[in-house]
């Protein structure tokens, strides 16, 4: 998630292709592949951004570029951001976008697929993993400044938000001034199912869950939330917890806080964490 104005334009390291992938639901997303070293084991990361953001913008394409170092990076402009189409659900139906991004790399013959998700695609992440069929299910998932339940009002930064996305004068904003098109058909009960609940479905899924202790928008008990949820789900299945939480005293929020250290850091902890589970995704 970033208030700042949109800017679609990329740090000039441009993607090794474009795409544009059909979502089940029928929306057409922007895609773009970044193939990475050749040297790189099988596996590919699949990475959402946050609310207004778009894999064009600089921060995106730095940690793109960043994760290409350990293999292929699928970076997704979830729909009504950036070139996709469609509008915003804030987090429900996107993940039906993280499904077409990982089907194509799927495609492109990558088995291992680890989805990264930041701020509102952090949640999308969780969701995805725990909602999807075999396959485009991913073998690790990191989430990235996720909120842990929906409806957050207890931070300046995201009762903001909820008045922009809840009023016709707002959504027209976030169109004109950060590119950003937002449904104006509000959910209804029984609501998505929430990150934190999903994260109780992920086990025996790696699991990497970053939060930093400057974030504005969501304190500590989102990502203790989420880390809880996770555990107990795994306690309560029988399964290995394979759960790993960093708080990042420096750290703020998503990808405008994230730095090439912590870039780099997650791209070992997945490398890792998928050689060692031996896990793959589909057939």
């Amino acid at each position: 998630m970033d208030l700042r104005p949109s800017s679609l334009h990329n740090s000039g390291t441009d993607p090794t292709e474009h795409r544009r992938l059909l979502t089940v639901d029928g929306v057409v997303v922007s895609a773009a592949y970044d193939a990475g070293p050749t040297s790189a084991p099988d596996i590919c990361f699949v990475v959402a951004h946050g609310f207004t953001g778009s894999w064009h913008r600089p921060d995106s394409r730095r940690i793109a570029v960043g994760l290409a170092a350990f293999g292929p990076v699928v970076s997704v402009d979830m729909r009504g951001h950036g070139r996709s189409g469609g509008a915003s659900t804030i987090g429900d139906a996107e993940v039906y976008d993280v499904d077409a991004a990982v089907s194509y790399a799927r495609w492109l013959g990558h088995r291992q697929i680890v989805t990264v998700g930041f701020s509102m695609g952090g949640s999308v992440v969780l969701r995805q993993a725990a909602l999807a069929d075999a396959g485009v299910r991913p073998c690790a998932v990191v989430s990235v400044s996720s909120a842990a339940f929906w409806f957050y009002q207890g931070t300046a930064p995201m009762r903001l938000l909820h008045r922009a996305v809840f009023s016709r004068t707002g959504r027209s904003v976030l169109r004109s001034g950060f590119g950003t098109r937002v449904t104006d058909q509000m959910w209804q009960e029984p609501y998505p199912l929430s990150p934190s609940d999903a994260a109780a479905l992920l086990a025996p899924v790696p699991l990497l869950v970053v939060h930093g202790a400057r974030d504005a928008y969501f304190p500590r008990e989102h990502p203790d939330t989420v880390v809880a949820s996770a555990r107990a789900g795994a306690l309560a299945r029988g399964v290995v917890d394979n759960t790993e939480f960093w708080w990042e005293p420096g750290f703020a929020h998503a990808e405008s806080a994230t730095d090439p250290d912590l870039v780099h850091r997650i791209g070992s902890w997945s490398s890792q964490h998928v050689a060692a589970a031996g896990l793959r995704t589909g057939p």
